[in-house]
């Protein structure tokens, strides 16, 4: 059985706040996450070997990552929405090539965000990869 493909007008409006949330990052903006991150929210480590808590925290850690690495390739497919309540879960396979001042990294798995309806909009609540490979190679 074939399922419906056609998106809905809340799961358009999570797909905006993903791409939004994506394209901060990707631009070396990622101060522009804070709108989309509720203040409290959790990040667990691939493998859930640890966690990264609060909204300054998350941020800090891309902002690490925009100073010290540059994306060479990037790409999402598979993006899943699932909608219950005023709770919803955005996941998306990711693809992407990025290097750093001595090496440069493939990195491929599952972005999982957890969202929460709040007032008038979605806020992102927790998040994790799943099923991440990275293969790491030196700066040629």
């Amino acid at each position: 059985m074939r399922k419906d493909v056609s998106v809905n007008p809340v799961e358009s409006e999570l797909q905006e706040v993903i791409s939004a949330i994506n394209q901060a990052w990707r631009t070396s903006r990622p101060s522009a996450l804070k709108r989309y991150l509720h203040p409290d929210i959790v990040m667990k480590m691939p493998g859930f070997a640890g966690e990264v808590a609060g909204r300054d925290a998350l941020i800090s850690g891309f902002e690490d990552f925009c100073v010290n690495a540059r994306v060479l390739e990037y790409a999402e497919t598979d993006q899943q929405i699932n909608v219950i309540g005023t709770c919803a879960v955005v996941s998306f396979h990711f693809e992407m090539l990025y290097e750093r001042e001595a090496y440069r990294e493939r990195s491929k798995g599952r972005d999982l965000w957890v969202f929460q309806r709040l007032s008038d909009r979605w806020l992102a609540v927790w998040r994790t990869m799943l099923e991440l490979n990275e293969v790491r190679e030196p700066r040629t």
